[in-house]
């Protein structure tokens, strides 16, 4: 086969010699991924931020092909002599480009309203025989859907494979710290790629990296750390994820009531909308859903009879987002404080504010005593010996167990503009600042790069 080559801005050029590769990509599943923001709603902090799902799959299988290229200099020789199997290689690329086949729209924010799990939305697609994945999957060989399923699924026999796919250190994570930070604008996520596959070694139970490279480790898990704390996390763009999440949920509520009253529900949400509302949607029911889904009916939602749903929805598309301010155990009391003042300002408190935890989020930081860790990062010792990172580096030791992201109190922004003496409303307003502003709570976020 000739080779077909993507320009691409984060790894320069994507090679794909593998006709596997190229019918997958070509598939109505994968091309999905072209109407799916990879970081959901922070474009409305980092406006370039506008790169898809799409790209990101591309830039995995890029990165696994590099490293795929690499482990072939290891080859095994014999059972169990921890060598890389060349053999892996097509299930290794086939389940980096398809790892997130399965993301809904704004992800997060969609799986947690409507209780999906894009991991389990994956594997399904690729062993539904009705999805032109497994079709081309099975086409090639009769086993291969189950062999990359089980890839996502971390049941692979091969631990190998599934750590270069969902490891602490593995080609997904690689490709979306460099295309984020890229993307974003933000320098914080960039790190010597070329040189941490050069330092791959397979071993028995996964892969391995050299000692004398441990500097580019260390320099990828500060990259990583300082993108969650700059870019992942930033409170603005949780703001509008606020606002996002008490739409949706206002208008299931919405959809419930009008299903219960037997009132024509067709004109409330989109037809392929209303199979999610319902809870009850198939693999091609939500391979019609994209972030354009939801964005066609928080448009409508905005002229809706129902004034918060309305409310919310212009607040989402006009980049109207909530404060915040961070909630530390010492100032948690005064939340009761504050709670009636924004109702007394007339704000229903259960849409209008909101406690987030960041901490509560599909991403963590690297920390090997963890309730649920990660495979650990193991550094190759000169006598062929394994030592986990955190016991060679000091600096990772020092990240290891450190908590980042914080827990903040959403609230309209309204409660900090200044009021006309004029305004009866004023009390309310200042008593609230004041509570904010005199160390009571600590001070409002600084919009850096808002």
């Amino acid at each position: 086969m000739r080779e077909k080559v993507f320009r691409d801005p984060v790894h320069n050029f994507i090679h794909v010699n593998d006709p596997l590769i190229l019918e997958l990509i070509d598939t109505r599943e994968f091309q999905r991924l072209r109407r799916i923001k990879q970081l959901g709603v922070a474009n409305t902090v980092f406006h370039t931020a506008e790169h898809s799902r799409f790209s990101h799959s591309l830039g995995v299988y890029e990165v696994a092909r590099q490293i795929a290229n690499h482990l072939e200099r290891f080859p095994s020789q014999k059972l169990g002599d921890g060598g890389w199997k060349v053999a892996e290689r097509q299930v290794l690329l086939a389940a980096a480009l398809l790892h997130d086949l399965g993301h809904g729209p704004y992800s997060h924010t969609f799986e947690s309203i409507f209780k999906t799990d894009h991991e389990k939305f994956t594997q399904d697609i690729i062993l539904s025989k009705n999805t032109e994945v497994h079709q081309v999957l099975a086409k090639f060989d009769e086993q291969l859907p189950e062999k990359v399923a089980s890839v996502i699924a971390k049941t692979y026999p091969n631990k190998q494979v599934v750590a270069l796919i969902s490891s602490q250190i593995d080609a997904d994570r690689m490709d979306y710290l460099l295309r984020d930070a890229y993307y974003s604008g933000a320098t914080y996520g960039t790190f010597d790629l070329a040189r941490i596959i050069h330092l791959m070694r397979p071993v028995e139970d996964g892969i391995a990296f050299e000692q004398k490279g441990m500097a580019t480790v260390e320099d990828y898990i500060v990259s990583r750390y300082q993108m969650y704390e700059q870019v992942y996390f930033h409170p603005v763009a949780r703001g509008i994820e606020v606002i996002l999440t008490h739409l949706l949920k206002r208008s299931i509520e919405l959809f419930q009531e009008q299903k219960q009253q037997h009132l024509k529900i067709e004109h409330f949400v989109t037809p392929d909308l209303k199979p999610l509302f319902e809870y009850n949607v198939s693999i091609e029911q939500y391979l019609d859903l994209d972030d354009a889904s939801i964005l066609e009916n928080i448009n409508l939602w905005r002229h809706s009879s129902d004034k918060v749903l309305a409310e919310l929805s212009m607040r989402f598309l006009d980049r109207k987002p909530l404060k915040s301010i961070e909630i530390r155990p010492e100032t948690r009391q005064y939340l009761a404080k504050l709670r009636p003042l924004i109702e007394d300002a007339g704000f229903n408190i259960k849409y209008y504010t909101a406690e987030n935890d960041s901490f509560d989020t599909a991403y963590d930081l690297y920390h090997p005593t963890a309730k649920h860790a990660k495979t650990q990062i193991e550094m190759l010792q000169p006598d062929g010996s394994l030592a986990e990172l955190s016991t060679q580096s000091p600096l990772v030791q020092a990240l290891t167990g450190r908590s980042y992201g914080n827990a903040r109190y959403f609230f309209p922004a309204e409660m900090l503009m200044e009021q006309t003496t004029g305004d009866l409303m004023a009390p309310v307003y200042q008593e609230f600042q004041r509570y904010v502003h005199n160390g009571a709570l600590t001070e409002i976020e600084n919009e850096i790069l808002d």
